[in-house]
């Protein structure tokens, strides 16, 4: 399990927030969150089964997972910056 990731992503003046967040293995998916001022503008649960039915060695698995996170948070600032979030 890894803790998550976060990056600050700055659009047309303002600073969001962009966090991905392992909610651990037994519930297999992670939460992606997008903070704007300190509030919630936008989340939802991504599972990642089939991270895990690889059935990787954990550090492979772990670096998998990671890859998939940040593959989300840029799709997430795409969405962002063609206005789908905002």
């Amino acid at each position: 399990m890894i803790s998550g990731v976060n990056r600050v992503y700055e659009h047309a003046g303002r600073q969001y927030h962009l966090q991905a967040e392992d909610l651990g293995v037994e519930q297999g998916c992670f939460e992606v969150r997008v903070y704007d001022g300190g509030s919630v503008l936008w989340r939802k649960r991504l599972p990642y089964a089939e991270i895990l039915e690889q059935k990787l060695p954990k550090l492979a698995q772990d670096e998998s997972l990671r890859a998939l996170m940040e593959k989300t948070l840029h799709t997430v600032q795409a969405a962002i910056a063609k206005g789908k979030l905002t």
